[in-house]
């Protein structure tokens, strides 16, 4: 039942329908708890008061799967005023954002060009920027892209998922870069032919490749709500003395609140995903698939209107 639960949220997440239905009517049905708002000045209040609690903070104005240059564009203007506003408040964030919003389905050149405007920024603002990865079949192309900019920048890292049989050969590769890469088990729907079909291996997955690049030396970001992968991470740190500035604790926005504030609290570094704007459907629809607590939270607040 989770699994067809799960199925079932994944190809709502790619409806386009319901994707313009979602950004005409605004955050509805419970998705506020896990989106900072639709303008980047809602964001940045929810940043700073997230601060105040001594949670770090990575924002991503959401949106992704952009067609036609002009809306890439307008995407990337938009991470260059979130670095902007990073950099004027002295919050304690970074940016996150996904190629296929700076126009990875429409031509490299268009992608090249929107990175470096926003890195440019970002070095300027001192504000440390994220490649999300997205599906499969975008995978290799972000990784590319990563190592390209790279050798241009230092204020760059990207994303590893567990599921994909490929993994552990990505982390070997990119060691040569010394990358900071935020760690996850993946959260979008693939084939068995080139994704763990079973949580037992995912999770196996996920504990190689945390070890794999914390006794690597580089600068680790564990994005779990596990509180198994939590606890292993913690044993690997001990086991091996690894500093505690070397990694981070990764969650999102709205969930697992209180354990946030619990890793905090026993002197961990604990940053948390914060998105907003108004192409929001996709990413909701993502966190009712990885949870079944989500989903009984929005059906609760639906029977509450």
């Amino acid at each position: 039942m989770e699994q067809a639960m799960r199925n079932f949220f994944l190809f709502l997440s790619k409806n386009k329908s319901m994707t313009k239905l979602a950004k005409k009517y605004g955050l509805r049905f419970g998705a506020a708890r896990f989106v900072a708002g639709s303008s980047i000045v809602q964001a940045t209040a929810v940043i700073r008061e997230l601060n105040k609690q001594n949670l770090a903070v990575t924002i991503d104005y959401l949106g992704e799967f952009v067609d036609n240059e002009e809306e890439a564009n307008a995407m990337a203007k938009e991470c260059v005023e979130a670095i902007r506003a990073i950099g004027k408040e002295h919050l304690n964030s970074q940016l996150s954002l996904k190629m296929t919003s700076m126009g990875l389905d429409i031509s490299e050149e268009v992608v090249m060009k929107n990175m470096r405007m926003i890195l440019d920024e970002a070095t300027r603002q001192n504000v440390f920027v994220t490649i999300d990865m997205e599906d499969y079949g975008r995978c290799g192309q972000t990784i590319d892209i990563f190592k390209r900019l790279k050798s241009e920048y230092d204020n760059i890292g990207t994303v590893i998922q567990a599921y994909l049989y490929r993994t552990e050969k990505d982390i070997d590769d990119l060691n040569h870069y010394s990358p900071n890469l935020r760690l996850v088990k993946g959260a979008y729907k693939e084939s068995p032919e080139v994704a763990f079909p079973d949580k037992k291996d995912v999770d196996e997955s996920f504990k190689r490749i945390i070890k794999t690049h914390l006794l690597n030396g580089n600068y680790t970001a564990i994005a779990t709500h596990d509180d198994a992968m939590i606890e292993y991470t913690k044993q690997l740190v001990e086991e091996y003395n690894i500093p505690y500035d070397q990694f981070e604790f990764q969650m999102l926005f709205g969930i697992r609140v209180e354990r946030q504030h619990e890793l905090v609290k026993e002197g961990y570094k604990m940053r948390v995903y914060v998105p907003y704007g108004t192409d929001w459907y996709g990413y909701f629809m993502r966190r009712l698939a990885e949870r079944p607590a989500n989903v009984a939270f929005v059906l609760k607040g639906v029977m509450k209107k």
